[in-house]
C-alpha cells in the first residue's frame, strides 16, 4: 500500500486525524457489532457519565513496520486484558477481549497508509478507550457506554529521544493504597497534570511518585514504570498494588531473563536504595525506555553512574533487544507479535 506523504522522521508525539476509527455501543445490556467510521466526532448528552463522574478508561499500543515489510502489533492481548481490569474496577461493561484484538487489526488495516515505514523512528499509536455515554445525575454507573479506537502516526514521546532525562521527587501522591493506581483510568492522569506542568516549569522532565502511605517506596511516574539496574547487572522493577502493570515493563523482564541472561527482581524498592543503582529508566508503550540521568530530591541530586550523555549500557541492551523483537530483527516469544 502506498504510504501517506508525511515527513515521518520529524513527527512529534501528537494527534493527527487518520481515515478510520472503530466504534461500538453498549445498550440494554449488550454490545453491538461495532463499525469502522470516517466520523472523528462524538456527540454526547450534557449529563453523560464520562462528563459528570469521569467514568472512562483507555489503553495505548502501537503498530510497526518490521524490517521485512510486515505490519505488526505488539502484544494487543495484554492491552485487552488490562482494559478488562480497568472496566471491572470502574463498574463499566467489559468489551470482549477477542473483539478488542480484532478491532485493533481492523483499525490498523483501515489506516495502513499511516503506518510509518521501517527505519523512520515513527510508529502508529493506537488508542482504545471507553466512556459512560448515557445521562447520570446521581452518583452511580452509567447505563450506556461507547467503546472507540483510533490511531495516529507519532514520533518519539520524548523529543530528545534516548538522551537521559532529569526527574524530581514529587510532593503530591499519584495513587492511594487500594485506589485506582493499578488501572488505566482517565482520572489517574487528570490528577497528574498539575504536577507535570509544574515539573516542566521547574526544568524537570518528569515526576517520581512515592507510595502515598509511607512515602518511602518508589512507585512510578505519571505515565511510565521505573526500571533500575544494580551494579552487578540485575534488573529491578518496583512492585506495588497501586502501580499500573506496564506491558513494556513485563516484556522487559522476560527479555532480561530469557534473552540477556540477567537476574530479575520484581519487588518493593525503597527510595533510600536508589543511590546505589547503576542505571535508571522509565518504560512504557510511548517511549519504550527513556533513560534517567539524575533525580532531584528537593535540591539534593542523585546522579547515576551511567551519566547524562547516553543510555546506560545495560539499559541500552534491554532497549535494543525489545525494539529488535518489535521490529522483527530478533525472533519474538510466541504470541508477542500479531501480524496485521
Amino acid at each position: 500500500m502506498e504510504k501517506k506523504n508525511i515527513d515521518w522522521s520529524n513527527l512529534g508525539f501528537a494527534y493527527q486525524v487518520t481515515d478510520k476509527r472503530f466504534v461500538s455501543n453498549y445498550k440494554n445490556g449488550a454490545w453491538d457489532e461495532g463499525v469502522l467510521t470516517e466520523d472523528a466526532t462524538i456527540t454526547l448528552t450534557e449529563c453523560a457519565g464520562v462528563l459528570q463522574y469521569a467514568q472512562t478508561c483507555f489503553e495505548g499500543l502501537k503498530a510497526y513496520t518490521t524490517e521485512d515489510g510486515r505490519t505488526v502489533c505488539f502484544r494487543p492481548d495484554l492491552n485487552a486484558s488490562r482494559m478488562k481490569d480497568s472496566c471491572e474496577r470502574l463498574e463499566m461493561p467489559v468489551f470482549p477481549e477477542d473483539k478488542f484484538v480484532e478491532a485493533v487489526k481492523a483499525v490498523v488495516r483501515a489506516n495502513e497508509a499511516y503506518v510509518p515505514p521501517y527505519g523512520s523512528g515513527a510508529t502508529l499509536y493506537i488508542r482504545p478507550y471507553m466512556f459512560g455515554s448515557s445521562a447520570v445525575i446521581g452518583v452511580k454507573p452509567a447505563e450506556e457506554y461507547q467503546f472507540r479506537m483510533f490511531c495516529t502516526p507519532v514520533g518519539p514521546y520524548f523529543k530528545g529521544g534516548a538522551k537521559p532525562i532529569t526527574i524530581r521527587v514529587c510532593d503530591y501522591d499519584r495513587a492511594a493504597p487500594h485506589g485506582t493506581g493499578h488501572i488505566k483510568a482517565g482520572l489517574n492522569y487528570a490528577m497528574s497534570l498539575y504536577q507535570i506542568v509544574d515539573a516542566h516549569e521547574q526544568g524537570f522532565d518528569e515526576n517520581m511518585y512515592l507510595d502515598a502511605a509511607t512515602r518511602t517506596y518508589v512507585e512510578e511516574t505519571g505515565g511510565a514504570n521505573f526500571i533500575f539496574i544494580t551494579k552487578d547487572g540485575t534488573l529491578v522493577t518496583p512492585k506495588s498494588d497501586s502501580i499500573l502493570p506496564s506491558i513494556t515493563r513485563r516484556s522487559l523482564m522476560v527479555v532480561a531473563e530469557k534473552y540477556l541472561g540477567m537476574k530479575v527482581e520484581h519487588r518493593p524498592v525503597r527510595f533510600d536504595e536508589i543511590k546505589d543503582f547503576a542505571e535508571c529508566g522509565l518504560c512504557g508503550t510511548a517511549a519504550v525506555i527513556s533513560p534517567v540521568g539524575k533525580i532531584n530530591d528537593h535540591g539534593k541530586e542523585i546522579c547515576f553512574p551511567s551519566g547524562m550523555d547516553e543510555m546506560g549500557p545495560v539499559t541500552k541492551k534491554l532497549y535494543d533487544t525489545l525494539t529488535g523483537i518489535q521490529m522483527g530483527r530478533i525472533e519474538a516469544p510466541e504470541g508477542w507479535i500479531v501480524e496485521i
